[in-house]
Parts: C-alpha cells; structure tokens; sequence
C-alpha cells in the first residue's frame, strides 16, 4: 500500500524515441523497486504515455513551466527528480532564438519549497559561455545536482576557476545505469539470430562486430565500414577464422539523412562482397538488446558523446568493446570498467579491431570485467540505492534550511 508521498520525476518520456525518454523508464522502474512504499510519478512532455504519467510539457510555450508547477502542487511530491538535456527544455521565439532554458531555470525557482534533484546529461568537459552559466544557474537553484562521471565535476571546477566562479559544493556522482537483467540474452544467441532472420544469409560467419545505434552524424561508421575490407583480411591471415560486421538501427532525425544514407551505402558496399550485413530497427526495448547479443564485441565509433545509452546496453551484456579517446564519459567508462579499448586515430582503430578478434582471452577478461563493474558499480540496483540516498540528502538539506556541502573531487 502506498502510504507515503510520490517520488516525482520530469522528464521526456516513452514512446517518445529519445534516448532521456528510455532513461527515465528505466530509471523509473527500478527507483519504484527501492520504495515500495511510495508512487513514482512522471510529468512527461505531450507525448509522453503510461499508467501515472502526466504528459503536460509543451515547449510551444514559453511559460510552460508553470503548468508543470501546478501538477507538482497537487502530486505535493517527497522529492522531485528532474532529468535534464538542453533540447528538453529549449523554448523558440517566432524567430527562432533560444531562451537558453530559461523555463527549465523558473521551474526550479517555482517548485523551491520541495527537494529538487537535477540529473543532465550533458556536462561537457569544456563547456560554451553559455552553458557554464546554466549550469550555474542550475546548481543554485537546485538542492542536489548529480553528474555521471568524476571528470564532469573536476573539469567544472576548472571551469568555473577560470571564470572566477564558486564551484558548486551541490554535485553528487551517480553513473549511467545498466540493467542487470539482460545477460540471459547471451545464452540465447544461436536462437536469436534466427530470430533476427542472421540465419537466412549463408556468408554471416558465426563471429560479428557490432554498430549498434541510432544512425546520426556523431556516430561515425564510415570510419570502421572504409577499412573493414582490411581487417576482415588481416584476421583471416592471423587465425584463419571468419568474422563479419553487422551494422544495424536507423535515423532518428532527418538533419541526418545525408550522413545515414553515406553510412548505410558503405554497408551495402560491403554487403555485396559477403562482408557485412545491414539491420535496420528501431533502437528501443528487448531488440536493441538482442542485436548486440548475438555479436563477439561492438564497436562505438562516436566524435561526441558526454556518456552513451549505447554502451550502457553494452555493459549489460557484458560485450567487450571498441571506443574513441578521448570522448568525455565513453572514455571515463572505458578507463573504470576495464573493459574495452580505445582508439584515436584510423590505424589504431584497425589494430584494436584485429586484436580484439583474434585473442578470445582478451574477450573473455573484458568480459569479466564488465560484469564486475555492473554488479558493483553500474546496475541499475545499485543506482537506485544511490538515488535514495540522494533524495535523503536533498529533504535533509530543505527541512533544515542548510544547503548540501559535498567534497570537491580534486
């Protein structure tokens, strides 16, 4: 029985295919397994849906905060969880000019009277003038705000140094979750590629490299697709064993269609040489998952990323993979899991790549690896006990009127 007030979070939410969105339901479902004992609400934007979601955030208005404060008023919430990413919250005049999520910062002055937890999810290491600012703003406004990688909070102490700022004593680290539920999926393989339809095509080796992802400009396939000809040879030549390169998902947004019509084109290229193989789906749910299951290791080519759902997923299963450096929180993870390699340079991508393949040891570590840090860092249980303690911290701090003082990192 629900008995105490409702945890509630804002946020973009499902079926919305956004990758905050598929965050807050994850996040979600395991902050309700942590407190039975209350409901977790969300106020979602308009295309947001489900059992106890208010979808009322129309960024078409400039005030549109303040129908969010109203059903905060009535939810009268034990804590307020707030994800955030610039785009969410971004009001446009009729000429087009940002108000610099000026309504996400009246938000949190309107709801002060409740604790308020801000999650972003973009805290760049070297950040604009006017994103220095909001974040600022933010951490003065907010009663906690919680970053997901140790090197955003060092990195904004520099920053804010520089600028001659006080550096927010406010910020808390809780990392990226991944599920603990997924790594079933691994001794499911020979059944899931016939059930991806991998089975159909008699050239797909049983060993896969992954692209798995949306298909946008940042991710850069072409990087791997223009040189796996080659690689493809060199491990043939090292061990005698076939691999083959499955890319698969699809455009999310139409300014990418140039970019996603340049990365699939190299596919098919190699598709017709019994090379690879093209997947197109959608990016959400059980199939994301499955995907990236039935291949040996994945590879993430990104040229920006502050942290990634892609490898979030990654970590789930356990996959050994192959990122760029350094990349902000693709790299912080690599470096705290132990369990991928990074490159920054086309050669180095091609020698990581062969090496990958042809040492199952080194598969088999990063492996281990990956689950250790799952279970003791990253699962989504763990995250949420950090969440309550969170939560603690920021009604401790509103009852007693005393802001949260918290260690600087360096």
């Amino acid at each position: 029985m629900k008995n105490k007030r409702p945890i509630v979070m804002i946020s973009s939410y499902i079926p919305r295919l956004c990758g905050i969105a598929t965050f807050c339901e994850e996040a979600r479902e395991f902050i309700k397994k942590a407190n039975p004992d209350r409901d977790v609400f969300v106020i979602s934007h308009t295309d947001g849906k489900g059992e106890g979601v208010f979808p009322i955030i129309d960024i078409s208005k400039h005030d549109w905060w303040k129908a969010v404060y109203k059903k905060v008023l009535e939810l009268d919430p034990y804590v307020i969880h707030l994800e955030h990413e610039y785009g969410l919250y971004e009001y446009h005049d009729d000429r087009g000019k940002g108000d610099i999520n000026k309504g996400f910062l009246d938000l949190l002055d309107a709801i002060n009277q409740y604790p308020t937890i801000v999650e972003p999810h973009t805290i760049h290491g070297r950040l604009r003038d006017d994103e220095a600012n909001f974040i600022y703003e933010m951490c003065e406004r907010a009663d906690l705000v919680l970053f997901k990688c140790n090197y955003q909070k060092w990195r904004l102490n520099w920053t804010f140094t520089g600028y001659g700022w006080k550096t927010p004593r406010n910020i808390m680290i809780v990392p990226h979750g991944a599920r603990p539920d997924k790594l079933w999926m691994t001794q499911k393989i020979p059944e899931l590629r016939k059930q991806i339809g991998i089975d159909k095509y008699p050239y797909i080796s049983n060993h896969l490299v992954g692209l798995v992802g949306w298909i946008q400009s940042n991710k850069r396939w072409d990087i791997l697709t223009d040189m796996w000809e080659e690689i493809v040879k060199e491990i043939d030549e090292r061990t005698g064993v076939e691999w083959d390169l499955l890319a698969a998902g699809t455009m999310r947004d139409v300014n990418h269609k140039q970019d996603y019509e340049k990365y699939k084109n190299g596919i098919e290229v190699l598709e017709n040489k019994g090379l690879a193989h093209f997947y197109e789906f959608i990016p959400f749910g059980d199939p994301y998952y499955e995907i990236m299951a039935v291949c040996d290791f994945i590879v993430i080519p990104s040229l920006d990323e502050t942290q990634s759902g892609t490898l979030a997923r990654v970590i789930a299963l356990n996959k050994p993979f192959i990122t760029t450096a350094p990349m902000e929180g693709l790299t912080a993870q690599t470096l705290s899991s132990k369990g991928g390699l990074l490159f920054n340079s086309k050669q180095m991508l091609k020698d990581n790549v062969v090496e990958l393949a042809c040492n199952e040891q080194l598969r088999n570590d990063f492996s281990k690896n990956l689950n250790q840090y799952l279970n003791d860092v990253v699962s989504w249980e763990v995250i949420a006990r950090q969440y309550n303690q969170a939560y603690e911290l920021a009604d401790q701090a509103k009852s007693t009127g005393n802001k949260i003082e918290l260690p600087l990192e360096f």
